[in-house]
């Protein structure tokens, strides 16, 4: 496909509407992407003509919800390059896979055990891992940043040891947009035996991961932040690692036999995934995964680099503008301050303008503590945004620091 910007906006019916006023310039993607009309349309399609539960009915309209849910997981499978299907479990978000495999190994750690985590981590991808060593008595550690928004992976290497079992990075940074590199994290755990979740959350719109050639063993991501709907994401896991866990939770679907003496549970993927599912969820990701490839990632990630650049360069011109999170390893995230003007105060002037960004810590708390700041804010670009609407931000913003100075 032939990247055209504005041909690809037309398929997005949100970026026609106004706000206060003032046409819509959405640069809060790294929290939520829009959604095509294509996939809208499939949403719509599953509610008006084949709406049923799933894998229990034998009428034809639960057979044909059964069929496309389970086309949209083959869908996932092939996009991530997974081994199996069933290596691909349903979920209703990130922060849901995530404490799936928090849950699962409670029952094998014990005290002495220690698990990694970085300082870029999101909220979702520390809170449950503190859980888990509370009720196990194992130890976290943290590999440490620096002031560019890296991680030192020296101080990494320096943690590892044979008690460390299960190491938890995400691949790209919320809060700063720096990629992490996971392969050597991935490589340096598995030397000592150590298991390793990468949360892919904030990847997953901007590159394509290949869970196989990553060798990684569980990986998390979200739907909402790659042109699907919200409530539905993903956890793939290695079948042998699979096996292992018992299951998150219990109920229908997840279970093989059920007596009132004891229980059996399902196979792959089923054994993770129940209560009815978010059908409509399902098949709107599998749908959204064949959107982003239709454009094609190394297109999309041409283009968002071009954004990034030139949205760097002009926001730097401004006088007392700070930008946090500067490797040259990034996607298109900018964070950045401007002297001491609070960050709330410039996104509440900004939405007046038809801005749309976000303010605050970015459930990244960790980070803004390293660089003793309230919060930033954050501006994240997609491959439907363009260089005309950064002109516009950046006006915006400079006509705000000008009211607040």
């Amino acid at each position: 496909m032939v990247f055209n910007v504005e041909r690809i906006r037309e398929d997005f019916p949100i970026l026609k509407r106004q706000v206060n006023g003032k046409p819509l310039v959405y640069l809060d993607n790294a929290a939520t992407s829009q959604t095509p009309q294509q996939v809208i349309d499939v949403i719509v399609d599953y509610y008006s003509n084949y709406n049923a539960n799933i894998h229990r009915g034998v009428h034809s309209l639960s057979q044909e919800a059964t069929d496309a849910y389970e086309q949209a997981r083959i869908k996932i499978q092939n996009h991530f390059n997974a081994q199996h299907p069933y290596e691909i479990i349903f979920t209703s978000g990130t922060t849901h896979g995530i404490n799936l495999v928090a849950n699962g190994f409670a029952s094998l750690l014990v005290k002495g055990d220690e698990i990694i985590v970085s300082a870029l981590e999101h909220h979702s991808n520390i809170v449950p891992w503190q859980m888990l060593c509370e009720k196990t008595g194992a130890t976290l550690k943290v590999i440490p940043m620096n002031l560019e928004g890296e991680l030192v992976l020296s101080e990494y290497d320096a943690l590892l040891n044979e008690n460390t079992k299960l190491v938890f990075v995400n691949h790209i940074s919320n809060a700063l947009g720096t990629i992490n590199p996971i392969e050597q994290i991935i490589n340096k755990a598995h030397s000592v035996g150590a298991a390793v979740l990468i949360d892919g959350a904030q990847a997953c719109p901007h590159l394509k991961p290949d869970v196989q050639q990553l060798d990684v063993d569980f990986y998390v991501c979200s739907a909402h932040k790659i042109c699907g709907p919200t409530g539905i994401g993903m956890l793939y896991g290695k079948e042998e690692w699979l096996k292992k866990l018992p299951p998150y939770q219990g109920g229908g679907e997840m279970i093989a036999e059920v007596s009132f003496e004891k229980t059996t549970y399902a196979d792959l993927p089923h054994k993770f995934e129940a209560g009815t599912p978010n059908v409509c969820g399902g098949i709107a990701f599998g749908a959204a995964v064949d959107y982003m490839n239709k454009i094609g990632f190394e297109n999309i990630a041409k283009y968002e680099n071009g954004l990034l650049e030139y949205a760097t360069i002009e926001l730097l011109q401004i006088e007392g503008l700070k930008i946090y999170g500067t490797s040259t390893n990034k996607t298109s995230v900018i964070s950045f301050n401007v002297n001491n003007i609070h960050p709330y105060d410039l996104g509440t002037l900004l939405d007046k303008m038809g801005i749309a960004l976000r303010t605050g810590h970015h459930c990244a708390q960790p980070i803004m503590d390293f660089y003793k700041i309230p919060g930033t804010v954050r501006a994240s670009f997609m491959f439907y945004n363009t260089k005309e609407e950064i002109d516009v931000f950046v006006a915006a913003l400079k006509k705000s620091i000008m009211m607040l100075s």
